[in-house]
């Protein structure tokens, strides 16, 4: 019998059973081949016989995870390996361009060639196999730590297994006002017409909508996330205080707004209800989803067949996209709807959020609208072709949505697309070869003219240049029908190659076997146990190594904090000598007369400082009063976090 069996007999607690297994000759590789019956004239006592054959289950599983360690590539290996079989293939070189102009260096990831991901079937059967191979081996991993004792250690790797599956997204922001071309432009660029409903129904501008591919069923799916109950009647409360301050002012935007929003939930029902009963559960009765604080999933065979189900949680009209006359329509109480689209490879790293202009008077919607503006690595402003200047609402979401956008966010790439460019003034009067030339035309001196404009934009320059912003003008009517323009003309097809090489720098395979290598190195480091007479002097270079480079670090900390600290104390003398006149054009509006200004202001005061209209810009006192601090801060932290 040799030490290893000893050992693992007392790490097992089974000590008592040596002096057996050395009367037999146990050593370890017949411990590995004992079978039921051996094991039972052993032991022959069913408590300890029990014991010792689950861990020797879980030893085998243990060496068989072992031998399947040692055999994966280490994540630089992976990339040289795919980025040589690229090399070699024979079916041509990826066409796929990865090169990306904006404000920020691009992360590693994207700096890797496309052509990391194999486009002929061979190669990416293979990105599969490793894929699956490495998930196979960190499951055993995972089930393996699960009979370990319960140490942080142990408890710290489960977590980053579980987080291997996390895989992230590129999200990609899609802004503009209703009537705008949003859902015709991505049902286009995605290719499924029916998918998210366009046209005469009135959009709902609280909801947001992502749009994501399944990969993993053949079917259309639908997931709605619901705001909580408590949030929906700290809204009743909000809206019910609008409706008494408004009684004798029917033309007020916000009693508009509110009134919309309660015939929609409860139809016209809501005028002759107590406020303390609008909860009532059974107001919500098809929507248990909501009363159980859990998201509804609506499954389809079609994008049309999805599109009638879920448009009652997005939309308010007189009927569903079948036709069917509705009286209740839920998107008040909905937060976001997640819309999946089978084996769409355009979007299988990529999400599209068909996102409001600004954030919203419910927090919780509020609080998710800033988080995507603020993931957002691209955002896309919508508008229509023949006001694309002179629209105000596309600039002013800009400009809301810019402080997220830069700063502290994610974003590099503005697109500005402008929609309908095949809408031409008596076009009918002309040949086509010259409505094609008049579009082409017109095209070219929109781009011009939007590029003009955004130069003018002082307050959005300071986070994007000019570089930054690049201009479409595209057409999803002649996209699907070529009548006057061919497909690359409309500019969809540059849209969705944008997209492709957002999906081309992306590597799921890549990024789980790094992380799994990186959890397998800790566990190996960890588990070394031939190191324990010279630990303690690799602790003291260790913490004296440390020790020096927290000083550099420090020093370099406390630089920079005393800059921050200079730039802010001028913003707070400027804020003092300057909070009035900030101020005025909000408290002292020139149309002062307004005989809603009150309520807007009383709205504004009830709300934390913040005030949303339907239309136009919002007023927001918070962001106004600490403006002079974001001024005087905003160079200074460009410089600090690039």
């Amino acid at each position: 019998m040799d030490d290893f069996v000893c050992n693992k007999l007392t790490e097992w607690g089974l000590s008592d059973w040596i002096e057996r297994f050395k009367d037999e000759g146990i050593d370890k590789e017949s411990l590995e081949c004992l079978d039921d019956q051996e094991i039972d004239h052993l032991i022959p006592k069913v408590g300890p016989r029990s014991k010792f054959k689950k861990r020797l289950k879980l030893f085998k599983v243990e060496q068989s995870t072992a031998h399947q360690e040692a055999e994966i590539v280490s994540p630089t290996h992976f990339q040289q390996q795919q980025e040589e079989a690229a090399d070699s293939d024979q079916a041509g070189p990826s066409t796929s361009d990865t090169s990306v102009k904006g404000k920020r260096k691009l992360d590693f990831q994207r700096e890797t060639p496309a052509k990391r991901r194999q486009c002929d079937t061979k190669g990416s059967y293979s990105e599969e196999f490793i894929l699956s191979d490495v998930k196979n081996i960190m499951r055993c991993v995972y089930e393996r730590l699960n009979f370990e004792e319960n140490t942080k250690l142990n408890a710290f790797l489960k977590t980053k297994i579980c987080d291997l599956d996390t895989d992230k997204r590129e999200l990609v922001g899609v802004f503009g006002k209703t009537g705008a071309g949003k859902s015709s432009l991505i049902n286009a660029i995605i290719g499924e017409s029916n998918l998210l409903p366009s046209g005469s129904i009135k959009a709902c501008t609280s909801v947001m909508i992502k749009v994501e591919a399944n990969m993993h069923n053949p079917k259309y799916e639908a997931e709605i996330e619901f705001i909580t109950k408590e949030e929906w009647k700290d809204e009743l409360w909000s809206v019910c205080n609008i409706l008494e301050n408004n009684q004798e002012n029917g033309e007020d935007e916000d009693y508009r707004d509110t009134v919309e929003k309660l015939s929609a939930l409860y139809g016209e029902e809501w005028r002759n209800i107590s406020h303390e009963n609008l909860m009532d559960n059974k107001y919500f009765r098809e929507i248990p989803e909501f009363l159980q604080n859990k998201r509804k999933i609506l499954t389809c065979e079609s994008a049309r067949e999805l599109s009638a189900k879920f448009i009652k949680y997005t939309r308010s009209d007189s009927r569903d996209g079948e036709g069917k006359e509705v009286k209740r329509w839920y998107w008040p109480v909905v937060k976001c709807v997640t819309v999946r689209v089978p084996n769409n490879h355009l979007l299988q790293h990529v999400t599209l959020v068909d996102l409001p202009g600004c954030g919203d008077r419910n927090k919780s919607r509020d609080r998710m609208w800033k988080e995507f503006v603020g993931n957002c690595s691209t955002v896309w402003i919508v508008t229509e072709m023949n006001r694309a200047v002179a629209e105000k609402e596309p600039w002013e979401i800009l400009e809301n949505a810019c402080s997220l956008m830069g700063n502290g966010g994610q974003c590099q790439q503005i697109h500005f697309i402008c929609t309908k460019s095949d809408h031409l003034e008596n076009w009918d009067a002309n040949s086509k070869d010259a409505i094609r030339t008049l579009i082409l035309k017109r095209n070219m001196t929109a781009k011009k003219e939007v590029q003009k404009e955004f130069s003018k934009l002082n307050n959005v320059k300071k986070h994007f240049s000019d570089d930054c912003l690049k201009v479409f003008t595209v057409s999803s009517k002649e996209f699907l029908k070529k009548k006057n323009l061919q497909r690359d003309e409309t500019e969809i097809t540059e849209l969705q190659e944008f997209l492709q090489n957002l999906n081309d720098c992306h590597s799921e395979t890549f990024n789980y076997v790094s992380g799994a290598f990186g959890i397998l190195s800790l566990i190996q480091g960890s588990s070394y146990k031939d190191m324990a007479g010279s630990k303690a002097d690799v602790c003291s270079i260790l913490g004296e190594k440390l020790r020096n480079e927290l000083h550099h670090i420090r020093k370099s900390m406390d630089e920079t904090y005393e800059a921050f600290e200079k730039c802010l104390n001028e913003g707070v003398e400027k804020s003092k000598s300057s909070c009035e006149v900030t101020l005025q054009h909000i408290l002292y509006p020139k149309k002062s007369a307004n005989p809603g200004f009150h309520g807007v202001l009383k709205c504004v005061v009830e709300n934390g400082g913040i005030h949303k209209p339907k239309k136009g810009k919002q007023i927001n006192l918070n962001l106004t009063l600490s403006s002079w601090l974001i001024n005087s801060i905003d160079e200074k932290f460009k410089k600090t976090f690039p």
